[in-house]
């Protein structure tokens, strides 16, 4: 897969898009997901049934998931210790399954990709980390990169999913304890400002980029599912997602760990009220309610969190 180096934006980009953008309403039959420990449904990051197997109940998908927890895209950008990747792990894991029987008719397959969180984050480019030369724009061009690799192996419907706000993560908070994942002393309010710079410049330019293939893979649906303003909402207005027996939380976690104190759990139906599982991942009812609303993307043409861009 070729990595282009630069971010070229042309006038395309900005002519009107076609009025038959969207997957037809309950045509998708399989669902196939990539990325990390958000979307792994064994080494789960809530400790939990992961979304894409409540995905699969609700929508009555059948699910293959690829997706593999502390992924990032490409081992040649975001080198991790004892990492796996959307280049070397994930897709080649895919295609090895196709070509030893597994049949998936085109138009009832939808695929997912869920990726970015280990590569913008500590041991990457907010630590300093990456390989020289790598940016936000050679780390999201490899991402949208994926949707190419598939089209091109005859895949035809895609599904998008941004970085959530990661700065709202007690790990990246910039008001929020020191946790034992990264024990560390380090600026916090530092942290948290570049990663919101990460993220927003990441995910506006995965927009960009997936804007122009709409309109270059003839015979391609593929959505952009905001992943970011969903969980934005679900801080800003808890009560509409959360419904556990305890006070609504969202910037505490069900697990915490604070260097230089004991962790504590949360037990019970008191986790059903936290946003967060613990200091990085969502919690299963966060996962939940994602859960839902890309179901009612693929299932039901429901664009609140959906962008189709053909």
């Amino acid at each position: 897969m070729r990595i282009r180096s630069s971010l070229v934006l042309t006038l395309p980009l900005f002519a009107p898009l076609s009025h038959s953008a969207g997957i037809p309403a309950g045509s998708i039959k399989n669902l196939i997901t990539f990325g990390d420990s958000y979307t792994d449904i064994v080494n789960t990051g809530d400790h939990g049934t992961a979304w894409p197997v409540y995905a699969a109940d609700y929508g009555k998908f059948n699910l293959h998931s690829y997706a593999i927890s502390g992924a990032a895209c490409d081992e040649r950008l975001t080198p991790r210790n004892n990492g796996h990747y959307i280049v070397q792990d994930e897709l080649p894991a895919y295609f090895n399954d196709t070509k030893n029987g597994l049949k998936l008719s085109p138009k009832e397959t939808i695929y997912t990709i869920w990726i970015g969180t280990n590569d913008v984050g500590d041991s990457t480019l907010l630590t300093g980390q990456q390989s020289e030369g790598t940016t936000i724009v050679q780390v999201t061009q490899c991402a949208v990169n994926w949707v190419k690799t598939l089209y091109d192996s005859g895949a035809r419907n895609f599904l998008f999913q941004n970085m959530l706000p990661l700065q709202l993560v007690t790990l990246y908070r910039k008001d929020a304890y020191l946790p034992q994942s990264w024990p560390i002393p380090h600026n916090q309010t530092e942290w948290s400002i570049f990663m919101t710079e990460l993220v927003s410049s990441g995910n506006e330019i995965s927009r960009l980029m997936l804007q122009q293939l709409g309109r270059e893979l003839a015979g391609a649906h593929i959505g952009l599912f905001d992943s970011n303003s969903l969980f934005q909402d679900m801080f800003d207005h808890p009560a509409n997602y959360l419904n556990g027996t305890a006070p609504l939380n969202v910037t505490g976690s069900i697990s915490s760990c604070p260097v230089g104190a004991p962790c504590t759990l949360v037990s019970g139906t008191d986790r059903d009220s936290y946003l967060w599982y613990d200091e990085l991942h969502p919690s299963e009812q966060a996962d939940r309610q994602l859960a839902r609303q890309i179901v009612d993307a693929v299932q039901h043409g429901s664009r609140r969190w959906t962008t189709w861009f053909s």
